[in-house]
């Protein structure tokens, strides 16, 4: 409609321009002819029925975006500088990858910890910003098995380019598989092995290197059993307890050199994860 109303207008334009140009310098104008009621009344019709109908089309569109069906699974997600946290009613939870099955309506309830993000995932056609303090909802119906991109396109600071993730689509039987095995993530593990696991998982790498390398925040090479000057001046032996403050109230102790821009764990790991997390730091030369 678009192009046949383009190639139509100009097409007029341009055979007006020509047939109506003046031809003789200085020849007077002509007075305009009447125009006549049934072209005036079918060039306010017609585009009126058009711009009815594209109304209609869209806002159907929109309320299919918008509502989401009744028995869709629900996956809370949280945003936060810098990484997404998503979490199962069943009590798994996971970062930067969320798992769904194949074929079935997914509601995401969405919020903040900190600033505006953008949960966006291309594939899907779904973009919605996520805000502190309030919920957003959207909803999805992925229909192909596959891993695809998931970006946040609000900017949120400096690492906000890095603030990227997955939407696994799997089947019915390995999305309950999988169910059950993060939900009881960790069984079988020692606890440095369940702590080297979360350190990758929780994204704790895209800021702490384990190589002496200093990224956005300290790195965890060697660094139990050690003093850290911290921003104040004051020096802290960096113990259990210290590591534990840290992943809770990460501005409470900040090390100097560093920006106060670590997120807070708190409500994110349980108990058992925070003992792994130390028990990995503790082992790490």
């Amino acid at each position: 409609m678009s192009l046949f109303f383009f190639v139509l207008i100009v097409a007029l334009a341009t055979y007006f321009t020509l047939r109506y140009r003046r031809r003789v310098e200085g020849e007077a104008l002509r007075p305009a002819p009447h125009h006549p009621l049934w072209l005036e009344v079918t060039w306010v019709v017609i585009p009126t029925l058009l711009v009815l109908v594209i109304f209609v089309w869209g806002f159907r569109g929109y309320l299919r975006l918008s509502i989401v069906p009744a028995e869709a699974y629900e996956v809370k997600v949280n945003g936060q500088k810098w990484f997404w946290s998503f979490d199962y009613a069943e009590g798994a939870a996971v970062v930067n990858e969320m798992v769904v099955p194949v074929g079935r309506n997914v509601k995401l309830l969405l919020s903040s910890k900190d600033v505006i993000h953008s949960f966006f995932v291309p594939a899907f056609r779904i973009k919605k910003d996520v805000l502190p303090n309030r919920y957003s909802i959207a909803w999805f119906h992925a229909t192909q098995v596959g891993e695809y991109d998931l970006y946040c396109t609000e900017y949120c600071g400096s690492k906000h380019s890095a603030m990227l993730g997955k939407v696994k689509v799997v089947g019915e039987r390995e999305f309950a598989d999988w169910l059950d095995a993060a939900s009881s993530a960790g069984e079988g593990m020692t606890p440095e092995e369940y702590g080297a696991k979360l350190y990758q998982s929780k994204a704790c790498y895209t800021c702490h290197s384990l190589d002496g390398s200093p990224g956005n925040g300290p790195t965890f090479k060697g660094i139990f059993g050690h003093d850290v000057k911290l921003a104040d001046g004051r020096s802290v032996m960096v113990d259990e307890n210290y590591i534990r403050e840290s992943i809770l109230t990460p501005t409470a102790k900040v090390v100097a050199g560093f920006q106060p821009i670590m997120p807070t764990y708190q409500g994110l790991l349980k108990d058992r994860e925070i003992d792994a997390l130390v028990a990995f730091l503790k082992g790490l030369k």
